[in-house]
């Protein structure tokens, strides 16, 4: 496979900087829009940036946080992310306890599907080329409801 067919899931500067020398982009995982704009400048116009964004289609705040903690939770374990989260402001006290409401907030797009699209153009203002949509649920890997989720989102994206 060429150099150029392939998307490194880079996070840090390091990371980026590889992504835009050897890839034709890059894949981030578990980063808000603030990270999007990161990317874009590490990499410049002509390289590929497709951050994944999880999305909840829940708008109650507390039952969308308490849903999406469990999802994220693990993240909040790992020090690729961790690090990640502190080089965009975060702090430790944010990863306690699941996640704080703020980083919550700023990992998992929740709400109607109006207000879930407008975290996806905010990747795009941010410089994304692609936003992928994970659907969550409060049970994970749920198939049904992810597809059920696509579906209601579907129409908002179509605009």
């Amino acid at each position: 496979m060429p150099i150029d067919e392939r998307i490194l899931a880079a996070l840090g500067p390091r990371a980026l900087k590889l992504a835009g020398e050897r890839s034709c982009g890059t894949h981030p995982y578990f980063v808000p829009p603030a990270h999007t704009r990161i990317a874009r400048q590490a990499l410049g116009p002509n390289k590929v940036v497709a951050p994944e964004q999880m999305v909840l289609l829940e708008t109650d705040p507390d039952h969308a946080r308490a849903i999406a903690r469990p999802s994220i939770d693990r993240y909040l374990h790992s020090p690729n992310y961790t690090n990640n989260l502190l080089r965009l402001g975060f702090s430790e006290q944010d990863f306690a306890d699941g996640g704080s409401d703020r980083l919550v907030d700023a990992i998992v797009a929740w709400g109607d599907p109006r207000t879930i699209m407008q975290r996806v153009r905010e990747h795009h203002a941010a410089g994304a080329d692609h936003v992928c949509i994970q659907v969550l649920s409060e049970t994970p890997g749920d198939l049904a409801v992810a597809m059920d989720g696509w579906r209601r989102l579907a129409p908002e994206f179509a605009r």
